[in-house]
């Protein structure tokens, strides 16, 4: 397992595609020294993750918590950009429900909660077009087809 991959589940999970696309979506996107934390967890968990944090009690598939938000952090010239929880549960429903493997749902929520923690986000609709557009060219560049 990847220093910084965190699995809390039950599953065995392998997280070498995880740690490659984001090292891949980082040197892509200019980002030096990184330094974040995936945390993978059961739906229970992220549930619980949303409601004290978001306010929202329901199940998601993946919750992004930026460092950067209020500080630019750098220390030692490495850049703390925060922390992605990703639900397994949910991982494995939506690749059924989409129609494409678990790597290709996992490497996705990996890059969608990475670029939240880089500032992009999808509230409003042409904001959402863009980060649509860059995940799909990071995985496509990757080698992850749907």
């Amino acid at each position: 397992m990847e220093d910084y991959i965190f699995n809390t589940t039950d599953e065995i999970v392998e997280t070498e595609d995880i740690d490659k696309v984001i090292k891949f979506a980082c040197k892509k996107l200019n980002v030096v020294n990184p330094l974040l934390n995936i945390v993978i967890v059961d739906n229970k968990k992220i549930q619980e993750i949303n409601k004290v944090y978001r306010n929202k009690d329901s199940v998601t598939d993946v919750i992004s918590f930026a460092f950067e938000e209020s500080d630019n952090l750098e220390y030692d010239n490495m850049r703390f950009l925060g922390e992605i929880y990703i639900s397994y549960d949910k991982c494995v429903e939506q690749a059924k429900e989409y129609g494409h493997s678990f790597k290709r749902e996992f490497c996705y929520l990996a890059v969608h909660g990475l670029l939240h923690l880089l500032g992009y986000d999808h509230i409003k609709e042409e904001d959402k077009k863009v980060m649509r557009a860059l995940e799909e060219e990071i995985l496509d560049e990757y080698d992850i087809k749907r």
